[in-house]
């Protein structure tokens, strides 16, 4: 039966595999703007859609009103992914 290779001593210390030092540095809290930003759009996003379908708005129901609220929506979320 074949022998498995030996293993080659490393004198070097195995570097360290915190969260902490993976994460790549400290950016500290989001700004304000971002945050209100981020609200802003997700709740416009779903007022746009509800007027829509409560026929509130310009042109009666319209799938551009949809696909705008709905992007909003996709914006503000997309948002949250950099909140800090």
């Amino acid at each position: 039966m074949p022998v498995s290779k030996k293993r080659i001593n490393n004198s070097q210390p195995t570097k360290s595999k915190k969260i902490s030092t993976q994460l790549g540095g400290d950016k500290g809290p989001s700004p304000r703007w971002f945050v209100v930003t981020m609200t802003s759009l997700m709740v416009l996003g779903v007022l746009l859609i509800v007027l829509n379908y409560l026929t509130l708005l310009p042109g009666s129901v319209s799938r551009w009103y949809l696909w705008g609220g709905l992007a909003m929506i996709g914006a503000g979320f997309l948002m949250t992914t950099e909140y800090r």
